[in-house]
Order: structure tokens, then C-alpha cells, then sequence
């Protein structure tokens, strides 16, 4: 259920769409709410979102094979050398999923319970084991490769989350890739391993609505 309270530290109005989102990030003065039965209480601040070129910003709709989206959510992951963002996005029939979104490569991941994972290269990754990129590594019917693995940590975020994003808060995160574009992700941290798979998506199959401009990028005709 739809919830439309006060912030509790600018009085800001904020929204909470589900039960199942229960963090945010006050758009006003950057506190960390979390939403539970008792009401709403400030669990933190986030940091400043540092400058990128992305075109994607909260409010984005779209529609990817017949079902609309909008985009609600953001976490900025960073690294020794670099950054990404992760894009929380809501389906009109209540289901979500994340966009990757590094260096204008887009993937759309869902969420998927990691006990159902039975690749013995994943559970000893999940189980402190560092990844090697290039290990090849079987999926259900699908032989995938790790392309990716790093020490990340949460820089930022914005809008409506499934969870706190603390700054600070830091991961490991693998990534995989097939050669026909799916893909799939391992984040673990100290607590627990969490794990996401789908595939690599292009801008215009998204159909975009609503994309952020910015200096040395034309919108395409497809997003206008």
C-alpha cells in the first residue's frame, strides 16, 4: 500500500509505493528512511551523487517486450578506478528489477533466490572464494563466462529502494556474460550473497521516455 508521509527530519513530502520497498532517499535533504510498521525513522544520510554521464535519472518510463516501467530507484557502486550506477526498476504489475548501467552497456537483472544455484564455482564464490575472470562456469543449461570481480562500495543513492543502501556499505560482485548476451550477477557481502540474472539490453529496446540530456550527448530520435 501507497504511503505519503512527511520526512521526518525536513518535513519534505515523500512517498513510499509498497510495503516492499521500504527505504528511500529524501529527494530534499538526502536522509535514509526506512518505512515499517512503527512509521517512518531516519536510519542515516546519503552522500552526494558524484557527477556522471548517464541517461537514465529517475522517472524514466519505458516498456521492455510489452510491460511498462518506470524507473524509481538508484545505487551508485564505486571502485578503486571507477563507478556505476544500479537502477531500481518498477513493472505496472508490482515486480521489479535492476538495470546496470556502465559505460553505456545496459543490463536488466532480476533477482533470483541463490539456493536455487547449483553452480559449484558460484557457491565457493559465495562462500569467500575470490572469482577469476575468464573461469567458465555452468548456469542451469547455459555456460557462462566471468567477465567481471571486484571490491565495491556504495557511494550514493536515490528514490525507492527494497533496502537500506548505506554509504560505505561494501560488496564483492561478480559478473557473468554468455555469448548470446545473458548475463548474471553475484554480490555478496558479510552477511549474506544475493544474486540476479538476465541480459544485456540496448537503450532503444527500452523505449525510453523522459532520459536526462546532457553535454557531448544527442537524445536519439527513438527517446524524443
Amino acid at each position: 500500500m501507497s504511503l505519503t508521509v512527511p520526512c521526518p527530519n525536513c518535513g519534505a513530502e515523500v512517498v513510499f509505493r509498497s510495503a516492499a520497498l521500504p527505504s528511500r532517499v529524501c529527494g530534499y535533504c538526502q536522509s535514509l528512511l526506512v518505512r515499517s510498521d512503527a512509521g517512518v525513522a531516519v536510519v542515516g544520510k546519503s552522500s552526494p551523487l558524484p557527477f556522471d554521464v548517464s541517461p537514465i535519472q529517475l522517472g524514466v518510463r519505458g516498456r521492455i517486450k510489452g510491460h511498462a516501467f518506470e524507473v524509481i530507484g538508484r545505487i551508485r557502486w564505486g571502485w578503486t578506478d571507477g563507478s556505476w550506477n544500479e537502477w531500481l526498476v518498477l513493472f505496472h504489475d508490482g515486480a521489479v528489477a535492476w538495470l546496470g548501467d556502465a559505460m553505456g552497456q545496459f543490463m536488466l537483472l532480476h533477482e533470483r533466490d541463490f539456493e536455487s544455484v547449483r553452480t559449484r564455482t558460484l557457491r565457493a564464490i559465495a562462500d569467500g572464494r575470490e572469482a577469476i575472470p575468464g573461469t567458465e562456469v555452468q548456469l542451469d543449461n547455459l555456460k557462462m563466462s566471468i567477465v567481471d570481480a571486484r571490491h565495491v562500495i556504495c557511494l550514493s543513492a536515490e528514490g525507492e529502494l527494497p533496502f537500506t543502501p548505506t554509504p560505505g556499505w561494501r560488496l564483492y560482485s561478480v559478473d557473468l556474460r554468455a555469448p548470446g548476451g545473458e548475463c548474471a550477477s553475484l554480490q555478496r557481502d558479510e552477511v549474506s550473497t544475493t544474486f540476479y540474472s538476465g541480459r544485456y539490453v540496448t537503450l532503444a529496446e527500452l523505449e525510453p521516455r523522459g532520459l536526462c540530456s546532457f553535454e557531448g550527448w544527442a537524445k536519439p530520435d527513438y527517446a524524443a
